[in-house]
């Protein structure tokens, strides 16, 4: 059954999944309905309307992966705040040191006891030598890029088309018939972006050597598993020619593992031994309270302090915000790689994660549906084509919004929360296996019923 089918009658489908999601949330719709001042569009941040849902629903209580919401409706949580709650909300360690972080202070723009324990614990687990500390990814991309170019002495940064690495205005870029553009959707934009970015394809190595031929790129920014337009893998030799190709033109290598820490214990830098020049990670790492880092080589280093020692007088870097590195961030960091981000919780997301591969395989087998699974340690996604993706040209031709948001509600209203763009799933260590094999009958259940109303149609 191909494609076109399904989303024919999916169409039918979805007035019915909306009105049931609308009926079981009348207090979520109230919200979403009052006019006046307030919250613009009555949301804390205007994309939380993006959801594929009539309106958001408005979270009660989370914990572990259980969210509840104001309307009473219980949900199993498989979005996780799109990673930043990747090992469950409220990870007792890191409850443990909210309890108590007041009494020793928040934030003083100075060191704190933990701050040198953390960084040893980030050298051994994620083999760069030197570290620092940001509130979000995107503060630590920006603070990366800038640090890249003030090494290198280069302006030009290199992206893979339909990445994403946060609210950075370089990599806001998209790629249009060859040439590099600020993304179509960007407010308030008045920079053309295409002057200092490069974008090319994910797994081209012929691009990647054209493009980095020039010696003016600065650094390749790079999610080692793309997952924003759909999770693409790398191909087989492409991440060895990355590094290789970066080392012989000059280039530093910038590795974002923001998505795929999920991969493993050090994230998929450590167990594909990728050895980038800078790395990035945020939203996980401390737990689920807003912390970054970012780390560098010893060459790296070396070349940031010859860049600060250069300057006159003290002045503004670009790099830092008062809150970074604050009390709190070591605290809940330390509280993380010391008893959260361990090998026995990655063995337990895999285990659960092994289930929900195997399960959905089937599922989709049982309907003859043209469409595989990928999957980065306890990331998951199902993607609606019969083979894997190589850049983001096919993963959005393989993309389905109709589908996409006909699964999404169907899930949602019997159980379980997705992420709200291309259904991705990410496997808490606190999922029960229950949970899992819940997961993956009522994931059967629904594409047994897309199909055969497709046939009846």
């Amino acid at each position: 059954m191909d494609n076109a089918a399904i989303e024919a009658r999916v169409k039918t489908l979805l007035p019915a999944e909306r009105q049931l999601y609308a009926e079981r949330r009348p207090k979520a719709r109230a919200m979403a309905e009052r006019k006046g001042r307030g919250l613009f569009d009555n949301v804390p941040m205007h994309w939380m309307l993006d959801w594929p849902m009539p309106f958001p629903m408005v979270i009660e209580q989370a914990s572990g992966v259980h969210l509840t919401d104001i309307d009473g409706n219980a949900a199993v949580d498989l979005c996780l705040g799109d990673t930043g709650a990747m090992f469950g909300h409220g990870p007792e360690p890191i409850l443990d040191v909210l309890r108590n972080a007041g009494h020793r202070g928040l934030t003083t723009m100075l060191p704190s006891a933990d701050a040198e324990i953390v960084g040893e614990l980030l050298a051994a687990r994620f083999g760069l030598p030197h570290w620092q500390i940001g509130a979000t990814a995107s503060d630590a991309n920006r603070f990366a890029i800038r640090v890249a170019r003030a090494v290198t002495g280069r302006r030009k940064i290199l992206v893979f088309d339909g990445c994403y690495h946060g609210a950075v205005d370089d990599t806001l870029v998209d790629l249009v018939n060859g040439r590099t553009f600020s993304r179509a959707s960007l407010l308030g934009q008045v920079v053309d972006l295409g002057e200092t970015t490069i974008a090319i394809p994910f797994n081209d190595e012929e691009a990647l050597r054209n493009a980095l031929a020039s010696g003016e790129v600065a650094c390749v920014l790079a999610e080692p598993v793309m997952t924003n337009c759909g999770m693409i893998l790398p191909a087989p030799g492409f991440h060895d020619t990355l590094r290789r190709l970066t080392r012989e033109h000059g280039t530093l290598l910038l590795i974002d593992e923001t998505h795929t820490i999920s991969t493993g214990l050090g994230g998929y830098t450590m167990l594909h031994g990728l050895e980038p020049d800078l790395m990035v990670m945020g939203k996980p790492i401390g737990g689920g309270v807003p912390v970054s880092i970012w780390g560098m080589s010893a060459a790296v280093a070396e070349g940031l302090d010859r860049a600060r020692r250069a300057r006159d007088g003290h002045g503004h870097s670009g790099i830092g915000t008062t809150l970074s590195g604050s009390a709190l961030q070591l605290a809940c960091l330390r509280a993380s790689l010391e008893k959260v981000m361990i090998s026995e919780t990655y063995a337990t997301m895999a285990a659960r994660t092994d289930i929900i591969e195997a399960g959905l395989i089937t599922a989709i087998a049982a309907q003859g549906l043209p469409w595989h699974v990928t999957r980065v340690g306890a990331r998951l996604e199902v993607v609606f084509s019969p083979e894997p993706v190589r850049n983001a040209v096919e993963a959005r031709q393989a993309a389905s919004s109709v589908i996409e948001e006909a699964l999404h509600l169907s899930l949602l209203n019997r159980g379980f929360l997705l992420t709200p763009f291309h259904n991705m799933i990410l496997v808490s260590p606190a999922l029960a296996e229950a949970e899992a094999q819940a997961l993956v009958a009522v994931y059967g259940e629904i594409l047994a019923r897309f199909c055969q109303a497709a046939e009846a149609a």
